[in-house]
């Protein structure tokens, strides 16, 4: 197991602190799966919120940026080391639990296979 915090952006990724990538198309190793609704540059827990949108109807989930391997702002998109049906399979964001459960960030350190830091 790679010792990365899965909650940090990798320093050759891309990232640029203030870059808005809301509504950046997200790629995984073998193809689209939506496109950014919402993202979090908060040191210890930053994330990307994807709006699935046709390809799994009305499911957004939540990728850490640790599986962020290239964020291309010429073409507004983010690709990812996950396969798509890696990303099918994990848990599904809720906005209200992520609010009110302190905790609610590490079922997806678990299904992505690293500790939480």
């Amino acid at each position: 197991m790679p010792d990365t915090n899965i909650w940090g952006y990798a320093q050759d990724v891309g990232h640029r602190p203030g870059v808005d990538l809301i509504g950046y198309k997200v790629e995984a190793t073998d193809g689209p799966i939506g496109k950014i609704d919402k993202h979090s540059e908060e040191v210890g827990s930053s994330y990307l919120v994807v709006d699935t949108g046709a390809w799994i109807f009305g499911k957004h989930v939540l990728l850490p940026a640790g599986t962020i391997r290239r964020i291309d702002t010429a073409e507004e998109r983010v690709h990812v080391d996950r396969t798509k049906d890696e990303i099918k399979n994990a848990p599904e964001y809720d906005d209200a639990r992520h609010a009110g459960e302190p905790t609610y960030l590490e079922q997806f350190a678990r299904y992505y296979g690293m500790p939480h830091m």
